[in-house]
Parts: structure tokens; C-alpha cells; sequence
């Protein structure tokens, strides 16, 4: 969750310097790459979450003698929907705002 959150703030750090280079005039689509790239892994990063919460799902149900409690899957399961989650909300959050600077950069 903390590498979704710091390039959550980071591109939208980046995003908001666009805006105001923007209103000044400036056409400059330096940046725009990495915001790119955030808004494409972000996504990735949330994925990566769930595997390793289905990983931690399988073995908090594979005990010595097999399945010694299925309600400890509950944890693994609620890491990997909520990453999932948070990867896409964050690159839904950035995805927008990149379209548009990109798309008046262009002009």
C-alpha cells in the first residue's frame, strides 16, 4: 500500500505543477511520462497485493495437519481485495486529470 501511495502523491505532485505551467502558458510535456508510467503501474502494484494475499490466504489455511481454520483466510483475503482496490482508485484518480494536461500539451 505505501508504493501506491507515494506515487499516488508524486504524480499527482507532478499534475498539479502541469496545471500551473499550463495557466502560464507553457506547453511543456516534460513530466507527462512519468505520470504515465505511475497511472500503468499503480494497477500492477495492487495486482502484487493480491497475489501475496492469496498467498498469505493458502497458508494460514494450510496448518501441519491441513486446514486448521478457515476464518484466518479472512486476513490474506481482505489484504488482496483491498490492494486491488487501491491500485486501481489511485491510477482512476490520476488517469483524468493526466488526460486533459496531456491533451492541451499537445495542442
Amino acid at each position: 500500500m505505501w508504493p501506491i501511495l507515494g506515487l499516488s502523491i508524486l504524480g499527482l505532485a507532478i499534475l498539479i505543477w502541469k496545471g500551473f505551467e499550463l495557466k502560464s502558458g507553457s506547453k511543456n510535456p516534460k513530466g507527462l511520462v512519468v505520470v504515465s508510467t505511475i497511472i500503468t503501474a499503480e494497477p500492477m502494484l495492487g495486482i502484487l497485493g493480491t497475489v501475496t494475499g492469496i498467498i498469505q490466504t493458502f497458508s494460514a489455511l494450510h496448518g501441519n495437519d491441513g486446514v486448521t481454520n478457515p476464518l484466518s483466510a479472512t486476513n490474506g483475503i481482505g489484504e488482496a481485495l483491498i490492494t486491488t482496490a487501491a491500485g486501481l482508485i489511485a491510477s482512476l484518480i490520476l488517469l483524468f486529470p493526466y488526460n486533459v494536461i496531456s491533451e492541451k500539451c499537445d495542442d
